[in-house]
């Protein structure tokens, strides 16, 4: 099996694919993925304008609507809608979508800041993250922090704290506040201000909207309609991009072991959903089938899988609630094991 380097990127790779015998690995498995990464701009195009289409009017119910439980219906599927807007947004900051429009860029940034998430803080946050994907040192940057049951037994109080609570549910479930408001905005706006001076701007202009509804519809406008589908749908992506990488079957790899292949294949799973879950979820699903190429529209990885073989077999999670439980009593990598245990493994 051949593997290519943690800084290869798909877009590098030679355009005629080797003759290849048996199952294909690395840099032949990469190119064998490229057919699929063509963008069909009229069929990008189409997926955003008629999901903008839908959160518009079931946003527009969520506040209108004449029934209360007709409201919070309405207020639930935008929040799912939102999700995949942000899928959408997601592939074009790979460059997987809207490649060529200057137009569609200018969309994505009304999206990117809509989910606190602005095109300079994402792109240098998850392009580290696909580098460097479940490789120790260095999966806390773009990604959940992960460290060896021997990193925490040497770790202080203070320190295991900030780890426990940076992988608890209720963590994620404030996502919103968390990982986006403090960490995405204020937290890469600390770092390097004049890079991402957008942050603090996002957070602005959420905090003027959630104002302007309060003091024109209410408070209850304002929890159901305007909090709600933005709580609801940073906190399904908050959980969605742990259990990609957090699952019973991920590997974890220290530098001198970790390529770019294995990491996709064996460090990323395939989530498994309804046909109308993985619609709203833009086929984030198929993760490492993205992070193997990432390259690919979302449009395109389910065919991608049903052509390839060499996908067919990644380790799986659900939204079960015992997948998801499964997923969230993994805490540290134990070499020994070779796979992810709970704190209680880690005790001397």
């Amino acid at each position: 099996m051949s593997a290519i380097p943690a800084d290869t990127s798909p877009d590098l790779l030679a355009s005629e694919p080797p003759a290849s015998s048996g199952p294909r690995g690395g840099a032949d498995l990469i190119r064998a993925t490229r057919p699929f990464a063509e963008e069909r701009p009229l069929r990008t195009w189409f997926e955003l304008l008629f999901t903008s289409a839908l959160t518009a009017g079931t946003w527009t119910a969520a506040f209108a609507a004449p029934w209360l439980g007709l409201r919070l219906v309405a207020s639930l599927i935008t929040a799912l809608l939102i999700v995949r807007l942000f899928i959408i947004y997601h592939d074009a900051m790979h460059g997987a979508v809207f490649r060529q429009s200057r137009l569609g860029h200018a969309a994505m940034w009304v999206i990117g800041l809509l989910t606190l998430s602005p095109p300079p803080v994402w792109r240098e946050t998850h392009d580290y993250h696909h580098k460097n994907n479940c490789k120790l040192p260095g999966t806390a940057i773009g990604s959940y922090p992960i460290v060896t049951t021997r990193m925490w037994r040497r770790m202080s109080p203070a320190e295991r704290r900030t780890y426990t609570i940076a992988r608890h549910p209720l963590f994620m479930a404030a996502g919103y506040f968390t990982i986006f408001s403090a960490g995405m905005c204020l937290g890469s706006f600390a770092r390097n201000p004049k890079m991402h001076w957008a942050g603090p701007v996002a957070l602005l202009l959420h905090a003027a909207a959630f104002t302007l509804v309060f003091f024109t519809l209410g408070w209850q406008a304002t929890v159901l309609s305007a909090w709600l589908p933005l709580g609801v749908s940073f906190a399904l992506g908050s959980y969605l991009f742990y259990a990609q990488h957090n699952y019973p079957d991920v590997v974890i790899a220290d530098r001198q072991r970790w390529n770019y292949h294995d990491a996709a294949l064996s460090s990323s799973s395939m989530f498994e959903m309804s046909p109308l879950m993985h619609w709203f979820t833009g086929n984030i699903g198929y993760h490492h089938i993205h992070h193997l190429n990432h390259r690919i529209p979302f449009y395109n990885l389910p065919e991608a899988m049903r052509a390839i073989p060499e996908l067919q077999s990644p380790g799986r999670t659900s939204w079960h609630p015992r997948d998801v439980a499964a997923c969230f009593r993994l805490k540290l990598w134990d070499p020994s094991k070779g796979r992810m245990v709970g704190f209680q493994d880690a005790r001397v």
